[in-house]
């Protein structure tokens, strides 16, 4: 078993991971059932193109908020815990796209609770074109045997 990434592994400019995924219909659609967004621009593609003028069904808010997370965690492992998370979407993602992931450390810290905290920038682009943005703070073990879920009330301040 993989020891958990502590705050003291990571420091600014460390970069993550790339992660790709080929968008499907099925990626789409399921996001946006997950979710309870019946608005028929995620799952009726003639809706999506003949009502809207888009070229296809395309991924919503929460779905790309889940990819997010998942992106996060895949690189902390089951220690990590998504503090704060922000992003701008400025374009979007359909079925034939395949996304990639990739992200910066821009700082590391341990704060007055002892709890370690990396903040991270990370871009979902399509084609080398950047589709979303997002900033991320996120609580990883402070050392071995710190689990930031563990973590309640004054222990956790994200």
């Amino acid at each position: 078993m993989t020891p958990p990434l502590l705050a003291g592994d990571v420091k600014p400019g460390d970069a993550l991971p790339r992660l790709r995924y080929e968008v499907s219909a099925t990626t789409v659609v399921l996001g946006a059932l997950a979710s309870r967004d019946w608005r028929p621009m995620h799952h009726d593609k003639d809706f999506a193109v003949e009502r809207n003028g888009l070229r296809d069904i395309f991924l919503n808010t929460p779905n790309q908020a889940a990819w997010f997370e998942r992106y996060v965690t895949d690189w902390t492992g089951p220690h990590g815990r998504l503090g704060r998370m922000t992003f701008t979407m400025k374009g979007s993602i359909f079925p034939g796209d395949t996304m990639e992931f990739s992200g910066t450390v821009d700082g590391a810290e341990t704060d007055d609770a002892g709890c370690g905290w990396a903040s991270l920038s990370i871009e979902l682009a399509v084609d080398g074109q950047v589709k979303t943005t997002c900033a991320v703070r996120v609580a990883l073990p402070a050392e071995a045997g710190d689990n930031p879920w563990d973590r309640r009330g004054d222990q956790w301040k994200p």
